[in-house]
């Protein structure tokens, strides 16, 4: 039996629901903590690397390497600004989703440039080799002090290294009334 602990943090405070027992995780809450990190600190990378006119494409393809699942495992990936092609299932239209290239409606998310990316309040659930996260992050843009909103899940599995690799990545602005 699989143990699945159920992580919710809000406002700093992190508090833990274990089933089935404190069976040790192969992928842990600080895991998923940490890959979202990278994640937001990646994407504020990639706009700084546009801005310094620097080689932000490969920032980007770095980014994708290493953090997502591609090659490794089917990727289900929905972009929050993607509604003409809302879903992005190769390696290929990722980049173009994160620095604007083969697909028309990409504008280059990664790059408009962000200066901070802060994941909020959200819940986690682990086990032994999968992990999904579903909460809010915001995005500070470059010289601005208004974050914007958007609601996201992430989907985690490791890789045969025993990286963590994000195969689910669903984004969207919140519901406007």
């Amino acid at each position: 039996m699989k143990t699945i602990t159920s992580v919710f943090v809000a406002a700093g405070a992190l508090v833990t629901s274990a089933c089935a027992g404190d069976k040790d995780h192969g992928i842990s809450k600080q895991d998923v903590l940490d890959a979202q990190k990278a994640w937001g600190d990646g994407i504020v990378a990639i706009g700084k690397v546009y801005s310094d006119k620097g080689d932000y494409s490969a920032r980007a393809a770095e980014h994708i390497r290493t953090l997502y699942a591609y090659g490794k495992s089917e990727v289900l990936f929905k972009p929050t600004l993607a509604s003409d092609d809302q879903f992005r299932e190769t390696f290929d239209e990722a980049l173009s989703y994160f620095v604007k290239g083969s697909i028309s409606e990409d504008t280059g998310f990664a790059i408009r440039p962000w200066s901070s990316v802060r994941f909020g309040e959200q819940q986690i659930i682990t086990d032994s080799d999968s992990a999904v996260a579903m909460g809010n992050y915001f995005f500070t843009p470059v010289g601005e002090t208004d974050e914007t909103k958007v609601e996201y899940t992430f989907g985690y599995m490791k890789d045969k290294d025993g990286n963590l690799r994000i195969n689910v990545h669903h984004s969207s602005l919140p519901y406007a009334k």
